[in-house]
């Protein structure tokens, strides 16, 4: 690892290299009239406008104010502008989103609408499924991606019906930056140099990026980055412990064109990163390798998509603080590969207008486990595999001012593995070893009635059902604790989660409203869902040992809730919210077996600011996030201690300004008034103290050429 000064030397020469680069470029663009440049950076400030609800990578079908449903997508504008911050904040800011957060683990665990882990929400990074799990005092599963390559982060809360689905409660799909997004303006190359520097153990990161297209054919992009920030001090000046990090990544792209209507892009990432977690130092190592192939001729019936990835994740152990412990030498390796082939078609039946996406995917997990060093096959994570293949169709009819959206999944799951049983399990198995070769598929309907009544409103009603299989380390979670009694036993005879639910929204989008060029946008939507088969963790005793296993809970679970967000561009103001109450009654989930899972009941966010000087180079602006008391399940609560934590509040700042030769400058302080607090869905085994951020400095020099 280079030291701090060898590292300081490096990031000098890069961001040398690229305003060196940007200045030539922009010298060469002098000669342009100024009418010319304010034309372009109006334009420019219209597509990329923060928080911009109309044109977001993708185009209108990306638009999240103009699909009939709940979804939202987090821009480069809105990640930019929180360089330096986690990405937990980034989710945080959706609308029926959080995250289990534990300060210690750097990765990923995403909450949609209090369903958490075990595939309930399927996260992906450039479409490439991150299913890596494991039971130990932590979310049940994470995805680890390096926040510096995040382009665009998009979100769908509830049924997923085409590619991505197979999952209970939603998505959440990160992007990385792609050749397009570096690559503008007519050059053949393009990139940016990025350093942050945070007070409060944020420390040094930085990161570089860069593109370059040979010809009309071939395009290449290339990325790394780096940091590791240290332990930092909660508002009470009271250190967090063991929450620094030490994370190097790197990230290739490659784009072949050989024609309009072909294009093959190959995509590799890695990410490497050390830390301290679950009472061990660990290593988590993240490879990932893609391929993707369009084929889209000047032909209606043709829009056709194939994909194919390898995903392989392996977490290791080393030791605790003293040197030694029961687990250390722990490996879980998840080998995970899929693809998935679908195409879409349009034609008009009559004065109907039909699109249809269809198509296949699938995907498989293959868990490599040793528990620990002492006890290879002992300890509670078990090995197997596990499969989905899934069927679908998505057909939309358009009749005047009616669209009607019907579609089907049919999703197959195969499970298999092996394991011993101890003697005396409370679900009756035999005692030595056992094995596991299961199947079952399940048809899921969805339909959604939309109506464009004017131009501006859509309101919409959409009735789901989505499904979820029991996973490898649900079913064959087994042995001792490590340095305990405590027995851990499989479960075989687990059923798949099924759910059932309405949702009844509606999107508004105006323009001119107070001004001329601006814009204003709200999405609105009350859900219901019906659970049934929920699987959580149980507890049996023998005698002074407890016994824990997962099952089906009984009966039928409910969860609904109402969601809201809104934005507002002027170009010279901007702002945006979002809030979120939850009511749920699921079961709840037994700390260590997962986490608790329910959201605060109400989560409010808002994001407004303003833009000043010539071509609005200068934005400031202001943060605000407030959640009501959360609560953790009876489960995990020892009498007299409450079952709820406390809500809380808080305030950022933050400001960007943009030179003309392609250098920026971001400023922010998060948690202005230094607030004591602990973040809802928060876990971190053996804290006494409140484990939020203390008041933190954080600057951003980006330099793009």
């Amino acid at each position: 690892m280079l030291n701090r000064h060898h590292r300081l030397a490096l990031l000098a020469c890069t961001a040398t290299l690229a305003l060196s680069v940007a200045s030539d470029s922009f010298a060469q663009s002098a000669t342009t009239s100024k009418q010319t440049e304010t034309e372009e950076a109006e334009a420019a400030r219209k597509g990329e406008t923060y928080l911009s609800p109309i044109v977001v990578k993708g185009g209108r079908d990306a638009d999240p104010y103009a699909k009939p449903g709940p979804s939202s997508v987090v821009g480069t504008d809105e990640i930019e502008l929180q360089s330096g911050q986690e990405t937990d904040d980034l989710l945080r800011s959706v609308p029926g989103t959080s995250t289990a957060n534990n300060p210690q683990n750097p990765g990923v665990a995403v909450n949609i609408r209090g369903f958490e882990g075990s595939g309930r929400v399927n996260m992906m990074i450039d479409g490439v499924r991150q299913n890596f799990r494991f039971t130990g005092h932590e979310a049940q599963g994470f995805a680890y991606v390096d926040p510096a390559f995040l382009s665009e982060i998009d979100l769908t809360r509830g049924a997923v019906t085409g590619v991505g689905g197979g999952a209970l409660a939603g998505s959440v799909n990160f992007k990385t930056y792609d050749i397009e997004d570096l690559i503008q303006d007519g050059k053949n190359y393009g990139g940016q140099a990025v350093a942050t520097y945070g007070t409060n153990g944020g420390g040094w990161s930085e990161s570089l990026l860069g593109a370059y297209r040979f010809n009309d054919v071939v395009s290449v992009l290339g990325g790394i980055s780096k940091s590791d920030p240290g332990n930092y001090d909660n508002g009470d000046g009271i250190e967090v412990p063991f929450t620094e990090e030490d994370l190097l990544s790197g990230l290739l792209k490659a784009e072949i064109t050989p024609d309009k209507d072909h294009s093959f892009k190959f995509s590799a990432m890695s990410y490497d990163n050390d830390f301290f977690a679950n009472s061990y130092f660990q290593n988590v190592r993240n490879q990932t390798v893609s391929a993707n192939y369009a084929y889209t001729p000047d032909n209606e019936l043709i829009d056709f998509r194939a994909n194919a990835y390898w995903n392989r994740l392996r977490m290791k152990y080393d030791t605790n603080i003293l040197g030694a412990g029961a687990a250390a030498g722990r490996r879980i390796t998840d080998t995970g590969i899929g693809f998935d082939i679908s195409n879409t078609s349009t034609f008009d039946l009559g004065e109907v207008a039909v699109r249809s996406n269809y198509g296949v995917e699938y995907f498989q997990d293959d868990y490599d486990v040793i528990n620990s060093a002492a006890q290879p096959t002992g300890g509670v994570n078990g090995s197997g595999k596990n499969a989905t293949t899934g069927i679908f169709n998505s057909t939309t009819f358009t009749y005047g001012i009616v669209d009607l959206t019907a579609g089907l999944r049919y999703d197959r799951f195969t499970i298999d593995g092996s394991g011993s049983v101890s003697a005396g399990n409370p679900l009756g198995m035999p005692a030595g070893a056992y094995s596991v070769d299961e199947s079952d598929g399940r048809l899921n309907p969805n339909i959604t009635l939309a109506v464009n009544a004017t131009d501006w409103l859509q309101p919409y009603v959409t009735y789901a059902e989505t499904s979820r299989a029991p996973t490898v380390n649900e079913i064959f979670v087994g042995g001792s604790h490590p340095g305990s009694t405590q027995m851990f036993f499989p479960n075989p005879f687990l059923k798949p989660e099924t759910s059932k639910g309405w949702e009844f929204g509606a999107n508004i989008s105006l323009d001119g409203v107070l001004d001329a060029g601006d814009s204003f946008r709200l999405k609105a939507n009350y859900f219901y869902t019906r659970v049934d088969n929920y699987i959580t963790g149980a507890m049996a005793m023998s005698g002074f040992i407890p016994q824990f296993f997962f099952v089906n809970n009984p009966g039928t679970s409910t969860v609904k809730g109402f969601e809201l967000q809104a934005a507002y561009d002027a170009g010279y103001v901007f702002g945006n919210l979002a809030y979120t109450h939850t009511d749920s009654e699921l079961p709840s989930q037994i700390n260590g077996f997962g986490v608790q899972s329910y959201l605060p009941d109400d989560i409010f966010s808002a994001t407004v600011g303003a833009r000043f000087l010539e071509d609005q180079r200068l934005t400031v602006g202001t943060r605000f996030y407030a959640v009501s008391q959360a609560f953790i399940g009876d489960v995990n609560v020892t009498p007299p201690a409450s079952a709820f934590v406390d809500g809380y509040g808080l305030v950022d700042l933050f400001a960007n300004y943009k030179f003309e030769n392609g250098l920026e400058l971001t400023g922010s302080v998060t948690n202005v008034f230094d607030k004591t607090y602990t973040p809802a869905s928060s876990t971190i085994a053996g804290s006494t103290v409140d484990t939020g951020r203390g008041r933190t400095f954080l600057v951003t020099a980006k330099a793009k050429f």
